[in-house]
């Protein structure tokens, strides 16, 4: 169903993880208003142009976050889409929904009602139908819920749509259009875009015939049809509409939810977000308003993305170099994970999309595990300059000392050259290297194999395990200092030997092509990779021996 634009004062459980006021308005108050604004182009380009700037789920979390935030200035002043003139109204307004997000809530919504029902929640753009003695006079869409476009010409076209009621009466239905889909499993298949495609038609001027065969209608309501719910159904049924197909009887929780996992998990012929409960009885259509009733509630699939406000900006770099962005986000929940972080992937992505602390960002779990940055859903209005580490000065041959700007990456290569992949050092890991750096027992990669390093500072057992690595093989080591891969071939147990290949002599090795060759060269020909084999020779390591 279209989204409704709220006053900010909605009384809904706002369910954002950082439930306190966050410390930006202290130092920027204007990202209320700022947030504000950008929901209100949203809300601009969704019902003057029918299109969704954002996913619903994003736009419904932003809007409960400016609630939140709202509330936490104190400002109070709701947000109205203001319609353009030349709009018509509808002959019955169509409400919003409230939402209800928990299986507590529901629960609670259930236990004061009676004669309560289950639909789909259709994801397509809402209709308002009006029948002049069964003859359908006029289609208008959803707009502001007072008024909204005719779309009675495009509508007219619609094979799935009814043109004429069974007897001459004046009646109004509401419902959704959709975009037909096949076989879709809205668990599996998300919203498909189905929401966005409907739109975009219904603001065409023209549509072929095979766009209109593939928009299908919903009715979910006869405003001012009979009250008891079972004869509307009857009614609507016998009209030829499919309501009563997924207009369900339940009695309690147990039955919403069995009946919404079914709707999530099974195929439909149209995309979903969640289900609607409603009461069979309710008001006349004489006494809607375009307000959220008391008879029907929302309740949502579980989000496939979460919006997020970015606190900082971390750069991670990591052994070879690479600098990777890390955003360090307000917590957030998605499905059962609380993410507090998220990747940008890389230094340029990050550049492209210039994301600052105070942003918010859409994430999703990739593989239901892993956090994913999406997109930038809204830039905050003041924009930090950040200091950034500069990709000229790390790669794969700098900072194998603590020098400037070196201390993450040189803590990157401790941490490996202790890992299982590298020398197995049991019970030595990353706060072991960041104990003995703060201790200033480390300037240099092995400097903790000099006899006289005190590390018995960070761990009594710390010497023992160390010296682990003593009895370490050499292509251990070789892989601990970072050695480029040298293909597939078996390696001489010698470091003179290596050193001493050229690029060509690389080449001639399986699985190693020019670029490989010369990354090779480059590392054993470097200074400061010369003089960590001149320690591990002196420290009696096999194969370490000078080439002299």
């Amino acid at each position: 169903m279209l989204r409704l634009t709220v006053c900010v004062g909605l009384c809904l459980s706002i369910r954002l993880a950082g439930a306190d006021c966050p410390d930006l308005f202290a130092e920027q108050p204007s990202e209320v208003e700022h947030l504000a604004k950008q929901i209100q182009q949203w809300d601009q380009a969704y019902h003057e142009q029918g299109r969704s700037l954002v996913p619903d789920e994003i736009y419904d979390q932003a809007l409960l976050r400016l609630q939140h935030w709202r509330a936490c200035t104190a400002d109070q002043v709701p947000i109205r889409y203001q319609p353009r003139a030349g709009k018509h109204a509808h002959g019955v307004p169509q409400t919003g929904l409230a939402k209800v997000h928990t299986d507590a809530e529901v629960a609670d919504w259930i236990r004061h009602r009676d004669d309560l029902w289950i639909q789909p929640k259709v994801d397509g753009v809402a209709v308002t139908l009006e029948y002049r003695d069964g003859r359908l006079m006029r289609a208008t869409s959803r707009g502001d819920g007072w008024q909204g476009e005719d779309w009675t010409a495009a509508v007219r076209g619609i094979p799935a749509v009814l043109q004429q009621w069974p007897h001459p009466v004046n009646l109004v239905l509401q419902g959704e259009l959709y975009w037909r889909l096949s076989e879709h499993v809205q668990s599996r298949d998300g919203g498909a875009g189905a929401r966005s495609r409907i739109a975009g038609l219904m603001n065409r001027q023209q549509l072929t015939s095979d766009e209109l065969e593939r928009i299908g209608l919903f009715v979910w309501d006869w405003p001012d049809g009979p009250v008891p719910m079972r004869e509307r159904l009857a009614q609507m049924t016998q009209a030829g509409l499919d309501t009563a197909q997924y207009t369900w009887p339940i009695s309690d929780l147990r039955d919403a939810q069995t009946q919404r996992q079914r709707w999530f998990s099974q195929p439909l012929n149209f995309a979903t977000d969640g289900v609607v409960l409603r009461q069979g009885k309710r008001p006349h259509g004489s006494d809607w308003k375009a307000e959220i009733p008391y008879w029907a509630v929302a309740w949502k699939h579980p989000p496939q993305q979460a919006l997020a406000r970015v606190r900082g900006v971390d750069f991670s770099i990591g052994r070879s170099g690479r600098i990777t962005p890390v955003l360090q986000l307000d917590p957030v929940q998605l499905d059962d994970r609380r993410i507090r972080r998220v990747s940008t992937g890389s230094l340029q992505r990050w550049r492209k999309l210039d994301v600052l602390p105070g942003d918010l960002i859409s994430i999703k779990l990739a593989g239901q595990t892993i956090p994913q940055l999406e997109q930038v859903i809204s830039r905050a209005a003041y924009r930090p300059t950040l200091r950034v580490p500069d990709p000229a000065r790390h790669h794969q041959l700098s900072c194998w000392t603590v020098e400037s700007d070196c201390r993450a990456q040189f803590l990157a290569r401790l941490d490996w050259l202790s890992s299982a992949n590298a020398l197995d050092l049991s019970g030595v890991g990353l706060g072991t290297w960041e104990c003995l750096l703060d201790a200033g027992q480390l300037t240099g990669l092995l400097d903790w194999l000099d006899p006289q390093a005190e590390l018995h500072h960070c761990s009594a057992l710390l010497p023992e395990r160390l010296q682990q690595a003593v009895g370490r093989s050499f292509s251990q080591w070789l892989r601990a200092l970072g050695m480029p891969p040298a293909g597939a071939s078996e390696l001489p147990g010698q470091w003179s030997v290596l050193a001493a290949r050229t690029q060509a002599n690389w080449q001639t090795q399986p699985g190693i092509g020019p670029y490989r060759a010369r990354q090779l060269v480059a590392f054993f020909s470097h200074p400061q990779v010369e003089l960590l084999r001149a320690r591990l020779a002196a420290a009696g390591i096999n194969g370490f021996t000078s080439p002299d």
